[in-house]
């Protein structure tokens, strides 16, 4: 299993975890405080939907996906680590955007880093990954 996989493998169970806890202290705005509950529903969808769904899918398709014949790569190193890092920063921005977001400070531009960020990430996974299908 490459290296790439298990980051983003390890690094999707965390979001999972994260994101669960992030739902039961949305539930119970008394343990975290109205406001930061308001912020924290957007963060553990994203922690969920980015940060354990697609990173998942990301880290089986890097590993299991076909290579070139005569390859031995599983792809540009440089895009696929660009990847992880785009997402996963993205990922912390919105962690920390949603939460000011919602008790009332601007944050926009925090967001928005974020959103392309994780734009970024798809790209360079979609130009790594393309080469890999195959057609019949």
């Amino acid at each position: 299993m490459p290296t790439l996989t298990r980051w983003h493998l390890r690094t999707g169970l965390v979001c999972l975890v994260l994101g669960l806890l992030a739902l039961l202290l949305a539930a119970l705005p008394s343990l975290a405080g109205a406001w930061f509950a308001l912020g924290l529903v957007p963060v553990a969808i994203h922690l969920l939907v980015m940060g354990w769904a697609t990173q998942m899918i990301f880290g089986v398709a890097v590993w299991m996906f076909p290579r070139q014949r005569g390859e031995r790569s599983f792809g540009s190193p440089v895009l696929g680590w660009g990847a992880y890092g785009a997402l996963n920063l993205g990922l912390l921005l919105r962690l920390v955007g949603e939460p000011l977001q919602a008790s009332g400070h601007r944050a926009a531009a925090l967001l928005a880093a974020s959103a392309a960020l994780q734009l970024a990430a798809v790209l360079a996974f979609v130009l790594n990954t393309w080469r890999r299908v195959r057609g019949t």
